[in-house]
């Protein structure tokens, strides 16, 4: 793949994750403080059944195309701002695994408001660690442009 569609191919999933992210945080996980105990563990289960179908490509697809994008940037600011997209992916994955999925593993199996709450404060993390990779596509993509 040429760098200039690797380039566009990157943005492609960090574009759309930072979108998902966003409602996710804004509208979707609030919205579980609403359900009542008697309805969340089922939600629950739904939600991680329907969005890690969604979610899982697009994140593992972004992983390897940001990969890529460092081993084949060509050197200086270009090769600055695909790393500094990469150290952001690893935040992502890192909140992902040790703050949001072990919330997700305790609400699968019981209401629980701490977890409710501990999810939507530590998911802040992952939306502005996506958001901001969104500013490293975006640049990358006007460093592209003639």
């Amino acid at each position: 793949m040429d760098w200039h569609t690797l380039v566009v191919a990157h943005a492609v999933p960090t574009l759309f994750l930072t979108g998902l992210i966003w409602f996710v945080q804004v509208v979707h996980y609030p919205l579980y403080s609403e359900l009542g105990d008697d309805r969340l563990v089922a939600y629950e289960r739904a939600h991680c059944q329907r969005i890690t179908p969604l979610v899982l490509p697009a994140m593992v697809a972004e992983l390897a195309l940001a990969a890529w994008l460092v081993a084949a940037a060509p050197g200086g600011t270009t090769r600055a701002w695909a790393l500094g997209g990469a150290g952001l992916l690893a935040i992502v994955w890192a909140s992902t695994f040790l703050l949001q999925v072990p919330a997700h593993k305790v609400l699968e199996q019981r209401a629980d408001a701490a977890a409710v709450l501990r999810l939507v404060a530590t998911n802040w993390l992952r939306t502005l660690a996506w958001t901001l990779r969104a500013v490293v596509a975006v640049r990358l993509l006007l460093l592209e442009l003639p």
